[in-house]
């Protein structure tokens, strides 16, 4: 068996997450991964490390583990303080550094953390790195000689060079000197970034969820929670509003009616820019989850829409298969290879935002090319994990629903990885019956799974 055929005990699809005090994410056992990753990286002398993190409570504490570990290894460390994961991602690229580490646990409450990693290209490590990192976690941490040992910096203009970074992914012709923006930052790691991007690109910014104090990132605000973003840019009687989540790699807008515009609408309007502008490829890839309308919309403009698994790894690993650059979740999680390597949602903003100027379009008219179909999700809780296509009385019932969807619906099984849970999935044109053949395939599957 290789390394990337083992299953990794601490990694998962996104790095090491968790409740902080509970299993990996306590500081005994980040001080030893620090040590870890820098015996990994820390192969010859001056081995740079970038450290950034977003503003939960937490993230003091793991920092300074993060930090004695990789100077006892011998790695030197850069602290970037809070700043959001895609701009830890380009910073460690711009340094020249080994590995960038991210403190972070995304749009999860205050009291999780996690800890994932960039290569020094800027992308996630690959498995056999992970798999080396977790080898090592079983080695007694020894410190290197005092000389050896690992100088720490503070990177005092890390916000400054990652503001400069975003406006430079639109062209210097574009002005949003006309346009209102609400800015919700979720208390998160944008919170003195996203506003200042937008600002000095000319627009009237109304800031919101930008007054973090460790316990509230993520809170009632953010890209999963933008109800009060929405009624907000009523009130302001603004253009657009834009959500961030906690790190700052999904984005969720909403239109100037104060209609929500999720991942699959914006990673459309992000693809028709690129056709329109000559530059797209015809490749874009979405997940299992994304919506059977944006699929259609995508073909009526000969595009194709290549399905990854949901997570932003099998979305980048179906982007280098494909040789597409934009690919994304509904969740808002979009790519913009030709822009950065991994998902930002302030770069992946600035592109919507610059094909409204450059069409002289509204937000609602670019996405108003799809019409969503309804989808609904059940999630059957059954008594063990269990095999799919072992049933044949669950493949007689897919079959027959797809048969009455036709071309205008489709079904989707999904085992829980994580529980004893099958997620069903119908989408079609018809709302009324779309819901009724969710129903009647999770009776299906209750009745075989639970007896």
């Amino acid at each position: 068996m290789t390394l990337t055929e083992q299953k990794k005990r601490y990694f998962g699809t996104d790095g090491i997450r968790g409740r902080v005090g509970d299993g990996s994410i306590t500081p005994e056992f980040v001080l030893k991964l620090g040590w870890a990753v820098g015996r990994v990286f820390a192969k010859e002398k001056h081995t740079k490390v970038l450290i950034g993190k977003d503003t939960r409570i937490s993230g003091y504490m793991f920092e300074s583990a993060l930090q004695a570990g990789l100077s006892a290894a011998g790695a030197d460390v850069y602290l970037l303080g809070p700043m959001p994961t895609p701009a830890i991602a380009y910073l460690t690229r711009t340094f020249h550094a080994q590995a960038g580490i991210v403190i972070s646990a995304s749009h999860n409450p205050y009291h999780d953390n996690g800890i994932k990693f960039f290569s020094g290209q800027g992308s996630k490590l690959s498995d056999d790195i992970e798999h080396e990192i977790e080898a090592m976690m079983d080695v007694p941490i020894e410190t290197v000689e005092s000389a050896l040992l690992g100088k720490a910096h503070r990177v005092v203009d890390a916000a400054g060079r990652y503001i400069e970074f975003c406006k430079s992914t639109v062209s210097s012709k574009v002005n949003f000197s006309n346009l209102k923006i609400v800015v919700d930052c979720a208390h998160g790691a944008t919170y003195h970034i996203a506003p200042e991007v937008f600002k000095e690109l000319g627009a009237e910014v109304v800031v919101m969820g930008a007054e973090p104090d460790g316990l509230n990132i993520n809170q009632n605000c953010g890209s999963t929670e933008p109800r009060l973003l929405q009624a907000a840019v009523l009130e302001q009687q603004a253009d657009v509003g834009i959500a961030l989540d906690g790190d700052g790699d999904r984005l969720i807008m909403v239109d100037h009616k104060g209609e929500l515009v999720d991942g699959d609408e914006l990673l459309f309007i992000i693809a028709r820019a690129h056709q329109r502008a000559g530059t797209g490829k015809q490749a874009i890839v979405g997940t299992l989850m994304s919506n059977l309308g944006m699929e259609h919309a995508l073909n009526k403009y000969d595009m194709q829409l290549h399905r990854a698994n949901v997570g932003d790894r099998y979305v980048m690993e179906t982007l280098k298969k494909t040789g597409g650059v934009v690919g994304g979740e509904s969740s808002g999680h979009i790519i913009c290879l030709d822009k950065t390597t991994t998902g930002d949602g302030i770069v992946a903003a600035l592109q919507v935002l610059a094909e409204m100027q450059e069409t002289d379009s509204k937000l609602h008219e670019l996405r108003s090319v799809i019409t969503k179909y309804p989808q609904r999700l059940i999630n059957v809780r059954v008594n063990k994990m269990v095999d799919l296509k072992s049933s044949a009385t669950v493949q007689e019932a897919v079959a027959n629903i797809e048969s009455r969807l036709g071309d205008e619906g489709r079904v989707l099984l999904r085992a829980s990885g994580t529980e004893p849970v099958i997620r069903v999935m119908v989408e079609g044109r018809d709302a009324t019956l779309t819901n009724q053949l969710a129903s009647e395939l999770a009776s299906v599957i209750e009745s075989v799974f639970k007896s």
